[in-house]
């Protein structure tokens, strides 16, 4: 049986215009056979996490580089975050202070 190499091909400079026209066309069938899933989990829009994520994203960052400057070792912490889910209080606080934000706690209106 033949192996197959796994080597990537890395491309050097700008796409020409007809390069670029093939991939469109290959993506644009490819999302036409594999749609994207219409229940899978999205990025919450209020609380914290949106709030994480309008500022990394205000700040032009991914979930990797906010991750590292942050010095969390998994970027799916952050992804976690912004989507709603359960992490550690000191997580948040780490994300919060890389972004230039503070977490305080208010007493809620009665």
């Amino acid at each position: 049986m033949a192996q197959r190499s796994s080597q990537r091909v890395f491309r050097k400079g700008r796409l020409s215009a007809q390069e670029a026209q093939r991939l469109n066309e290959v993506r644009r069938k490819a999302m036409k056979d594999f749609p994207p899933d219409p229940n899978r989990p999205r990025p919450t829009r209020t609380g914290i996490g949106a709030r994480i994520r309008a500022a990394r994203e205000a700040k032009g960052m991914t979930w990797y580089a906010l991750a590292k400057q942050a010095g969390i070792p998994n970027p799916a912490t952050i992804r976690d975050m912004e989507y709603g889910r359960d992490v550690k209080l000191s997580n948040i606080e780490a994300v919060a202070a890389a972004l230039g934000l503070v977490l305080e706690l208010v007493e809620q209106d009665a």
